[in-house]
């Protein structure tokens, strides 16, 4: 079997193929990892460096939008897992042009190969932000999509148009939609990697509003680890949330990285909110609980415990990043 990964040099889609390559997934033991990246500034190599060796991989240079590119990899996989994707908040609020390109025509290129070359699965890796925010209680998959920023947006347009793949072609497309993920290989302008990273150089920090924005965090591992068992057991035409199950406001991850960092609130920079900044995230995921045993494995003081430490032991990995 042969498995084209999009967006696999970046920091999701780079964890799933570790972990593909190293034998963590069995449904993935024997099978060839063809990775499509188009190495963008969120994209990188040094990613893929732990299983780069291997000789079920192989990486492909291009843009998911190249249509010819795309019509030439998809003809030699069986299956598909797109996580390529503009996923930056703030970068879609100064420009958005790229998250419509990237994020709906990109998909779209990717499900019209699909159709063309009959795929066995395509799992489209989306994101909680297509529903917007919500005051009380939890999003479940049926909830209606309300996306708040360009980048949500894009990512719902894309969900949509996967979806439409299935109902009129009969592509065999599932949806994913993740909390907010952390953990190591993280670029260094989500919040955990850039507030740690900051703090660890003795720099400020910027906490937007008033700091009380909810967000459920969910470890890349345990995320990739759901990811999984969506493409080797969940049912074509569905959607599944993936949730890590612990809610937490910007401020309070803010005190748990400056406990990390020794660090005091001295460093932190209340900064004017962001436009249109989504409240509260949460998702109801005891659909891929019930359906195919999905439980996260990473408590949350553990794996940021880690994290933070990946990124004191990896200065040679991010300080270039940060130097652009």
């Amino acid at each position: 079997m042969r498995v084209l990964v999009t967006g696999g040099a970046g920091f999701i889609g780079s964890n799933y193929v570790r972990r593909a390559l190293s034998g963590d997934y069995p449904g993935l033991a024997e099978a060839q990892i063809v990775v499509l990246d188009k190495l963008t500034y969120a994209g990188n190599l040094a990613n893929l460096d732990p299983v780069a060796e291997s000789d079920r991989f192989t990486f492909t240079e291009g843009d998911i939008l190249d249509a010819a590119l795309v019509d030439q990899l998809v003809k030699t996989c069986d299956q598909v897992v797109h996580f390529a994707a503009e996923s930056h908040v703030d970068r879609s609020i100064t420009g958005g042009a790229d998250f419509v390109m990237t994020n709906v025509v990109g998909t779209h290129t990717l499900l019209d190969a699909a159709r063309r070359h009959g795929v066995d699965r395509f799992v489209h890796v989306s994101t909680d932000e297509v529903y917007g925010s919500i005051e009380t209680g939890s999003w479940a998959e049926d909830h209606i999509l309300e996306p708040n920023s360009p980048y949500s947006a894009s990512k719902a347009g894309s969900d949509l148009v996967a979806l439409a793949y299935h109902r009129t072609h009969g592509v065999p497309v599932s949806v994913t939609r993740c909390s907010n993920n952390y953990g190591p290989y993280q670029y260094p302008e989500k919040v955990i990697p850039l507030f740690v990273t900051n703090l660890l150089d003795g720099k400020h920090v910027p906490l937007y509003g008033d700091g009380l924005n909810v967000r459920d965090w969910l470890h890349v591992d345990d995320h990739c680890a759901a990811i999984e068992l969506v493409r080797s057991g969940g049912q074509t035409g569905e959607i599944y949330n993936i949730g890590g199950g612990r809610e937490l406001t910007n401020k309070e991850i803010t005190g748990y990285l400056l406990d990390a960092t020794g660090r005091n609130w001295d460093y932190v920079d209340f900064v004017e909110d962001r436009l249109a900044h989504d409240r509260r995230y949460s998702v109801d995921d005891s659909k891929i609980r019930a359906e195919l045993g999905y439980a996260p494995q990473r408590s949350f003081e553990a794996g940021l415990a880690e994290t933070v430490q990946w990124y004191r032991d990896n200065r040679a990995w991010w300080e270039p990043l940060k130097d652009r």
